[in-house]
């Protein structure tokens, strides 16, 4: 078994193929390790631009390439042939921070190659995520790769920010100063067809109130305070994603403005309620942005 921490770095620009913009990967990025975390190589490539003939300006800014890198480098498919030999034979676990990179890769072998599928991943763990897993931290609560760096006391300017095998070498020692081989275990997954079904389904907020996958007791609310169920006071309305009403406790003589998301993911609708209490304050408030 060995690891191989990847990154990419992409510039996004219209496909007149697709009619629409795509990310077309620029740079590949890697370190391989063995089991133990000790480097066995790394892996530099600038992948030449075919879609896009010039680098937006924030991509020049943050990469420090040009326009002559990219028309100079090497092509999609042989540069990801010349990364497939270099990670050898050997049972590799694809690591990257976060999974856009592998979202993009995805979208660049669908556009290059006409397959909707990395042909060597075979198993994969999002680094971000273990991270959050390792520091115990809610999901929400996602740390960018450089807040990482600094929290585990690495001092991100030894490394070359925006460059793949930089922001891959700053991949790599983060792992290795969090290591936990039963949180590893749990977080790698072998990229199946319901892998790609899961990472390619595109969530969406549910509008329609009659909906069958939206449970009618999430609409009710309880007093803060006393416990007991309020009444509905308006009718549920939805704007900016979220079904919004406002409810009364009588015995409290508390007005209640709740508003409540449901989102339908791949497997379950997620949940997510907000309350905050009307005050005389906040009406005023409210009449004076009307």
């Amino acid at each position: 078994m060995q690891y191989v921490i990847m990154d990419l770095e992409w510039n996004n620009t219209y496909a007149k193929k697709t009619s629409g913009f795509i990310n077309e990967i620029i740079e590949i990025g890697a370190v391989k390790t063995d089991e133990k975390l000790n480097t066995i190589d790394t892996f530099s490539c600038i992948v030449r631009s075919q879609i896009g003939r010039k680098l937006r300006g924030s991509v020049k800014k943050l990469t420090n390439l040009t326009n002559d890198d990219i028309s100079s480098g090497v092509p999609f498919a042989k540069a990801f042939s010349i990364f497939r030999k270099w990670m050898g034979e050997e049972e590799t676990v694809i690591m990257t921070w976060g999974d856009s990179d592998i979202r993009v890769l995805i979208e660049n072998y669908s556009y290059f190659a006409g397959i909707n599928s990395v042909p060597f991943l075979e198993k994969y763990c999002d680094l971000q995520r273990y991270y959050q897993r390792v520091k115990q931290r809610r999901a929400d609560q996602q740390a960018g790769l450089i807040t990482a760096a600094q929290e585990v006391g690495i001092d991100p300017e030894l490394y070359t920010h925006h460059r793949a095998l930089g922001d891959s070498l700053l991949t790599t020692d983060i792992f290795e100063l969090i290591y936990d081989e039963n949180v590893l275990r749990k977080e790698i997954v072998t990229c199946d067809e319901e892998y790609y079904a899961r990472l390619l389904f595109k969530a969406k907020v549910l509008k329609n109130i009659d909906n069958p996958m939206i449970d009618k007791k999430r609409l009710e609310h309880y007093c803060d305070a006393c416990g007991k169920q309020c009444e509905l006071v308006t009718p549920w309305k939805f704007s900016c994603q979220y079904f919004r009403a406002v409810f009364h406790c009588d015995s409290c003589d508390t007005t209640y403005a709740v508003k409540v998301r449901f989102k339908k993911l791949y497997d379950r609708v997620d949940y997510k309620k907000v309350v905050t209490v009307v005050t005389p304050e906040s009406e005023e408030e409210e009449d004076d942005d009307e």
